[in-house]
């Protein structure tokens, strides 16, 4: 079956798990895709309305004032899923970053990678009308509004690129290890700990405000359970955050978050950055806590076929 076949035919749209077009798409071995807005049924659509509709009162209430005003700044549609070209007409005179169509699962160089240069990977597909608490991956819900807002921020922008910045710095060091057992174990406890270091900042972090903690990561900013819960929940630990203590922490991703870090500020946050990056060149990252997330053969192989660019 070619491709015009599977747009013509589809009935599906671009539902998480059940798109013919991304199914081909990993086929043919295309990483980086174009949107094919016109696949999007009216499902789609519902989807988007429906998750659109119940987040807004939770960002008004719980969100950081930087990702509100990303999400004025986007000018999204509360009714249809966004084109990402007009996201990016918006987004890129703010702070060059450009949101960029993948496939699916990106591994982690090229997802740093990705950030380092200002481009953001993308998941196009939606998860379903009817299950909108499910989210087997990221989809374009997660992505556009839950991470994307935060993108129109220059000093959070500024962010994201150092922390892309630190894989060359990964690759770099470990390369220069010539038993294979020692730089795969360096490695794989770097990519863990930068892992962790993400999770507890970009997708699950709290920052301290006028009007109290607000959240600004992305997972809590597309989960209108958790959002409520990060903030209100009396069993939540919520802690300052220590480096030291981020890279060294375990989580879980299917349940809500028992353990929140708080920032004072971005440029409290592009601090951290550049002390993970300080911590890695000083081997204080060979040899982090044991626990998830976990590395697979994929992330390792992205770092060690890694070359600057």
């Amino acid at each position: 079956m070619d491709r015009t076949s599977i747009h013509l035919t589809s009935p599906v749209g671009l539902t998480t798990n059940a798109a013919p077009f991304i199914e081909q798409a990993k086929r043919d071995g295309q990483l980086y895709i174009t949107q094919p807005y016109e696949l999007y049924s009216e499902e789609n659509h519902t989807a988007w309305r429906k998750l659109y509709a119940r987040m807004l009162p939770r960002w008004e209430r719980y969100a950081n004032q930087h990702f509100l005003e990303g999400i004025g700044s986007l000018c999204l549609d509360p009714e249809r899923v966004p084109r990402l070209e007009d996201v990016n007409r918006f987004l890129g005179p703010l702070t060059g970053f450009q949101a960029k169509a993948v496939s699916g699962y990106i591994p982690a160089f090229l997802f740093f990678n990705c950030l380092r240069n200002r481009e953001f990977p993308t998941t196009i597909t939606i998860r379903r009308s009817d299950q909108l608490d499910y989210l087997p991956e990221p989809d374009i819900f997660h992505d556009i509004a839950g991470h994307v807002p935060m993108h129109t921020d220059k000093h959070f922008a500024e962010a994201l690129v150092r922390f892309g910045e630190c894989a060359h710095t990964a690759a770099d060091l470990v390369s220069g290890i010539r038993d294979r057992e020692t730089r795969v174990h360096c490695l794989t406890s770097i990519i863990k700990a930068m892992a962790r270091f993400f999770w507890f900042t970009v997708e699950f972090g709290l920052m301290r405000s006028r009007d109290g903690l607000k959240v600004y990561g992305s997972g809590l900013l597309s989960s209108h359970g958790e959002i409520a819960h990060a903030i209100e929940a009396p069993e939540v630990q919520r802690f300052p955050i220590q480096l030291e203590w981020a890279i060294n922490q375990a989580f879980e991703i299917d349940h809500y978050q028992p353990l929140l870090f708080i920032v004072e500020s971005f440029d409290h946050l592009f601090g951290l950055v550049d002390q993970l990056e300080a911590w890695m060149k000083a081997g204080k990252l060979n040899n982090v806590a044991p626990g998830e997330p976990g590395v697979n053969e994929e992330d390792l192989q992205s770092f060690l076929n890694a070359q600057r660019t």
